[in-house]
């Protein structure tokens, strides 16, 4: 497998610009490009072809790298961890999967961040149950659904309906809120240096990263839609039914609503959408580390 030590690699004494300034040297890859360097791989074991899938992919490392910059670590470090995702992606890639690399990566890639970011917060810091890790990478995007984009404390209300779209009380919302609070960063912090300064928006702004990365997202949209379509046998009628409703309808039905239906108290709805939901998750895990699109 191609060097980590060839790469080109962030650091703080370098600069991250400088950093991002040398990947956007690298060019995008056709798909019939992509697919004879991915066979030559496979096949033969060729390190440079290893190594050019890699460097055509660093500037999609860094623009997920930046999607976890708000939990009070080196950013440098987050992009080091994003490309080492990226080569291990690249080393377990089947290009006669049928989709391309920059799909397969992004799994790889976040989970190489994912677990940097669990080694770096300490336990007792982050918690320990799978409720609270869930809690931890998803508050924001949850906060974000819901409008809730103040700087402080929630309103009751958001704790309320955050807590109950987590699966977490509504104690462990407002901690892990008051935690990460203050390890938020702006991608319009200045970065510069001898060459000039400008902003982490202006240096991702990339048309070829960005067209990588919609390619991707939309590639991952449909394998996840498709998993999401067969893990559903895992449920019975009345899971199924309950966890569409509250989940996937727009807008979602209420637990009253749902009550009613069933006949069963609202307690035992948001009980039966909880499990529910965790089968569903554990079937498609399952289903996506068969199609090799995630780590086993």
């Amino acid at each position: 497998m191609t060097s980590y030590a060839n790469l080109p690699a962030p650091s703080p004494e370098q600069g991250l610009n400088r950093y991002l300034q040398e990947i956007r040297r690298f060019p995008m890859l056709e798909p019939e490009e992509e697919y004879m360097l991915a066979k030559r791989w496979v096949e033969d074991q060729d390190t440079g072809a290893a190594h050019k899938l890699v460097t055509s992919h660093l500037r999609l490392a860094a623009k997920i790298a930046m999607g976890y910059r708000g939990y009070g670590l080196p950013q440098a470090e987050v992009i080091s961890e994003a490309n080492v995702g990226l080569m291990q992606a690249v080393k377990r890639f089947d290009p006669e999967k049928g989709f391309r690399l920059a799909t397969y990566a992004m799994w790889w890639i976040r989970a190489s961040i994912q677990e940097y970011i669990l080694r770096s917060w300490s336990m007792v810091k982050l918690g320990t149950t799978s409720a609270q890790k869930k809690l931890f990478f998803n508050l924001r995007k949850a906060k974000a659904r819901i409008g809730a984009i103040e700087e402080g404390d929630l309103r009751p209300e958001n704790v309320r309906q955050l807590a109950e779209d987590l699966s977490v009380s509504e104690q462990e919302v407002v901690e892990m809120n008051r935690r990460l609070a203050g390890s938020d960063a702006s991608l319009n912090v200045t970065v510069g240096g001898e060459e000039g300064s400008a902003s982490w928006q202006d240096w991702l702004e990339d048309e070829d990263a960005d067209q990588a990365s919609a390619y991707a997202e939309r590639d991952e949209f449909e394998a996840r839609q498709a998993m999401l379509m067969e893990a559903m046998d895992v449920l019975n009628e009345r899971e199924r039914d309950i966890l569409t409703e509250r989940r996937l309808a727009e807008p979602a039905v209420t637990l009253e609503e749902l009550s009613e239906k069933y006949g069963v108290s609202r307690e035992r709805i948001r009980q039966i959408e909880v499990r529910a939901f965790e089968k569903l998750q554990e079937r498609m895990r399952e289903i996506a580390k068969t199609k090799g699109m995630i780590p086993a």
